[in-house]
């Protein structure tokens, strides 16, 4: 098959799933993905990418349903993006997060695994979300249907999610399963009041519009946080919606703006003002209070956040009297919620306002044996870092989805911790870097926990223990 015209597949029985929450058919010894499909599908496939060893394409029939498949429950299923394996029972879904978590371990990591545990499930499968992250745009996303109806479809403004692989294309959202109340009423009420007073949406392309983001904040506490973010100033239309905002919805605990000129959305580098209300929300764990800053990293899933540092907090097996190193801590929250069972927790965060938070989170709690530090982790976690604050009994390191820099892996080698607690939430680099560790150190536990229902994203949890001398 040469790369040349891009063919229509009949009948092809769809196999297994894949990562990214695509599942895969085979064609003539290739590897054919699909999205939206479960294995036993038997469909029509529109091919629209052919390389030397894979092909990609979209469903244009269906011929058989698998009878593993459930209905969607979201309007929006197969359009945004977020949610893609809301057409797999929920116990399929773990049972794939575990069985590809134990691939990546045993393929890339090349390590003998023991003490595999089952995968801890989210309770709540749907609005599980404590922070969703909206996008405005001038012209909405029309789907391959809308198109090929022979009428003239009105391009009206959107604010919702990108379309995978399309930076300018945003789909409309009107309800969205994933976060509880207020998140859905809030967002459509901006949008209501936006084309009720002539406010412009973002055009992505053109890089023109007034509003241009939206952040919702929900927290266990029962706190909400609101984050609006303009292209330009234009004082007058950016207080009247606020105030509008306010009157609409008393219960917003901060409300909050930033004027974001810039070619992207970042806001990390943004000044963030508060409008009305606080400057933060706060989250509860075990009596523990985390302040969440506009600018703050916590867990989107609160209640499986805990399951997750409860985990890591067993398997780091503390009896008091560990001095912990906690790398990409954040705001603290693990160093925090680990620092009763220990003597003395050392943070490493990049982000100086997340350290600041750490602090804080410290304070709030009452919990003095703990220090933080702020930097580029390969750069403030070296020798002389050690030999300052001592070495580390206990290593807990929750990495980026990028794993961690070999220098740093390279740093903790020679720290020699007892135990190393490795979080993850990208199973394939955790493994990679196991595997440089693998001659030091062995796996004596793996623990999955999913996060995030209906997608193929999941948290794991390895525990490493320093080798025997033979």
């Amino acid at each position: 098959m040469g790369r040349g015209k891009k063919p229509l597949l009949e009948n092809v029985e769809i196999r297994k799933i894949a990562a990214e929450g695509k599942s895969i058919a085979y064609i003539d010894e290739k590897v054919l993905f699909v999205p939206n499909t479960v294995p036993g599908d038997i469909v029509d496939v529109q091919v629209t990418r052919k390389r030397k060893s894979f092909l990609e394409g979209f469903i244009v029939k269906t011929h058989k349903l698998s009878e593993w498949r459930t209905p969607p429950f979201c309007s929006h299923f197969g359009v945004c993006g977020g949610c893609k394996w809301q057409n797999l029972p929920y116990e399929k879904q773990t049972e794939f997060k575990q069985q590809e978590i134990i691939d990546n371990l045993q393929r890339i990591g090349k390590v003998q695994l023991q003490n595999i545990y089952p995968i801890i499930g989210s309770e709540k499968t749907r609005e599980y979300r404590n922070k969703l992250e909206f996008t405005f745009s001038n012209k909405r996303f029309l789907t391959r249907e809308e198109i090929g109806e022979d009428i003239s479809i009105e391009r009206t403004p959107a604010i919702g999610f990108h379309v995978p692989g399309l930076f300018d294309k945003v789909v409309d959202i009107e309800n969205c399963h994933l976060q509880g109340y207020p998140s859905n009423e809030i967002r459509n009420f901006i949008r209501q009041y936006a084309l009720e007073n002539g406010l412009s949406f973002f055009d992505l392309r053109n890089q023109n519009g007034l509003l241009r983001n939206l952040i919702i904040r929900t927290a266990s506490t029962g706190e909400i946080m609101v984050i609006l973010a303009f292209f330009y100033e234009e004082r007058e239309k950016r207080e009247n919606l606020l105030n509008a905002l306010i009157r609409e919805f008393p219960q917003i605990t901060s409300l909050m703006y930033v004027i974001n000129g810039k070619a992207n959305d970042t806001l990390t580098d943004q000044e963030i003002i508060c409008y009305s209300g606080k400057d933060h929300i706060f989250e509860e764990m075990e009596g523990l209070k985390f302040k969440i800053g506009p600018k703050s990293f916590y867990q989107t899933n609160s209640a499986q956040a805990y399951q997750l540092y409860k985990r890591t907090r067993e398997l780091s097996g503390l009896t008091g009297k560990e001095v912990v190193y906690d790398l990409y801590t954040g705001t603290g929250t693990i160093a925090n919620f680990v620092a009763q069972q220990a003597a003395r927790v050392i943070g490493i965060e990049y982000i100086p306002e997340a350290i600041e938070d750490a602090k804080i989170n410290s304070a709030l709690n009452q919990i003095s044996n703990t220090t933080f530090y702020a930097g580029d982790m390969k750069d403030v976690l070296n020798a002389e870092f050690i030999a300052r604050h001592g070495r580390p009994d206990v290593v807990i390191t929750d990495p980026p989805r990028a794993g961690m820099h070999p220098d740093v892996i390279r740093t903790i080698l020679q720290a020699d911790p007892v135990r190393i607690v490795y979080v993850s939430c990208n199973s394939a680099t955790q493994a990679r870097d196991i595997q440089i560790m693998a001659p030091y150190y062995e796996v004596k536990a793996v623990q999955p926990v999913d996060m995030f229902p209906h997608t193929h994203h999941v948290e794991n949890i390895v525990l490493l223990e320093k080798r025997k001398e033979e």
